[in-house]
């Protein structure tokens, strides 16, 4: 026991938050790794932030007539907050290498809480996408946090703690759609923000109370230093290249699906209230609980084999999601198949991204995940103008082109090495 966890044990003779046992100095290669209570906490924090960037989606509708925004273009909604995620992961989140990690997480949550308070106070549709974005510059507190666990936790228990981890922001992504239409059919769109703003300042403080001590930053370079160390990975790591390609297609298809799905179910005949097209987020906790135990395949080397059978099931799932203005059923089915799909294939890829370069976990959380916010926003933007030009099936058309394109690009790269796991299969 460390000389931190001993000091945290005698804050408190009962149960405490701040009694989670948790190893500070993972670079010793003796430490004990990650405690369970500890990453259950780092996945709750998760869930609770990226939920953030995902409120809006069954919104949409309620936005555009509240601040006069045709329907054909709300998408810009989903899409100025992705951007706003995309400008963090290549700003913010690296410094995770370089800064204290606790401090740099407590900060990214107090500037959350007050942006969202800004979203439900927003007068103007510009002043909506203003600060929008601030929540998803902020939102990339999520990928801090995974590095964090992911250098916390020993190289055998690091694919299941990702794992872990991750099926929290799964949860949040997929909980926000519900728990945002079932207050915006309560008390409206800007109480679901209002509400938000007041649970981060919550999260806020059970983290400075909680979290471990942040051991000392991997690197000394320069923040401008650190910038350019990014695209220096994506030269020098074949395996980066190679996920955050997979990263942009699957998480554009999953764009695809949930930014336009609302628009047909509250469309009539169907005219669906935003509670219960929320519900249909429920649908895709399977997702979630694939991806803990993706993490385990992957430490066993499994990782080419999981990546390539899941994304046979992403391209496939969009058959029955075709027929969603038919049977709400088979939406169901499709939805499930789909969230799994891609949530496999995103644990698997960043627990083989950690593997190849563990010194520099924050710049390559930070570098895939640049990927998987321009698929979001490109999927989320071709979403709505596909389907005011064409309807459902062509949206449907869209999202199986785009998982199939994933599955070629597996196809044609799975000859690349797991790393450290001695085989590609």
């Amino acid at each position: 026991m460390t000389a931190e966890t001993e000091q945290l044990t005698r804050q408190s003779s009962s149960f405490d938050p701040a009694q989670i046992p948790v190893q500070t100095t993972p670079a010793d290669d003796d430490h004990t790794g990650l405690s369970s209570a500890l990453t259950v906490l780092f996945a709750v924090t998760c869930a609770l932030a990226v939920a953030n960037v995902y409120f809006a989606q069954p919104l949409l509708d309620s936005m555009a007539q509240s601040l006069g925004v045709a329907p054909a273009v709300i998408g810009i909604v989903v899409t100025a907050t992705q951007a706003g995620y995309a400008a963090g992961l290549l700003l913010i989140v690296p410094l995770g290498d370089r800064v204290n990690r606790k401090r740099l997480i407590l900060g990214q949550i107090l500037l959350s809480a007050l942006a969202l308070a800004g979203v439900g106070a927003s007068p103007t549709w510009l002043v909506l996408l203003g600060t929008l974005i601030v929540v998803g510059l902020m939102a990339v507190v999520v990928q801090v946090v995974v590095a964090y666990a992911a250098s916390l936790a020993t190289p055998s228990q690091r694919g299941r703690a990702v794992g872990t981890v991750t099926s929290g922001i799964v949860l949040g992504i997929l909980l926000a759609r519900f728990a945002s239409g079932l207050i915006a059919d309560l008390a409206g769109w800007r109480a679901v923000y209002f509400l938000s703003s007041g649970l981060m300042l919550i999260l806020g403080a059970v983290l400075w109370r909680t979290i471990p001590k942040a051991a000392s930053p991997s690197t000394r370079d320069s923040y401008v230093a650190l910038i350019r160390s990014l695209f220096k990975l994506l030269v020098s790591e074949p395996v980066l290249r190679i996920r955050g390609l997979l990263a942009l297609l699957i998480f554009a298809s999953f764009s695809v699906l949930w930014t336009a799905m609302v628009l047909p179910l509250s469309a009539p005949p169907l005219s669906l209230s935003h509670t219960a097209i929320g519900l249909f987020g429920l649908a895709g906790v399977a997702g979630a609980l694939a991806a803990r135990r993706a993490g385990r395949w992957a430490d066993q080397g499994l990782g080419q084999r999981v990546t390539g059978l899941a994304l046979c099931v992403l391209t496939l799932s969009w058959v029955p999601i075709g027929f969603a203005q038919t049977s709400l059923i088979a939406l169901v089915c499709g939805v499930i198949l789909l969230d799994f799909a891609v949530q496999a294939v995103h644990v698997t890829s960043q627990s083989l991204i950690f593997a190849a370069r563990p010194d520099a976990q924050s710049r390559l959380v930070g570098a895939y995940m640049c990927f998987y916010s321009v698929g979001s926003a490109v999927g989320a933007v071709a979403a709505t103008q596909v389907y005011a030009r064409w309807g459902w099936v062509a949206v449907c058309l869209l999202g199986a082109s785009t998982s199939a394109a994933a599955l070629v690009l597996w196809y044609l790269t799975a000859h690349v090495r797991d790393p450290g796991k001695g085989g590609s299969r």
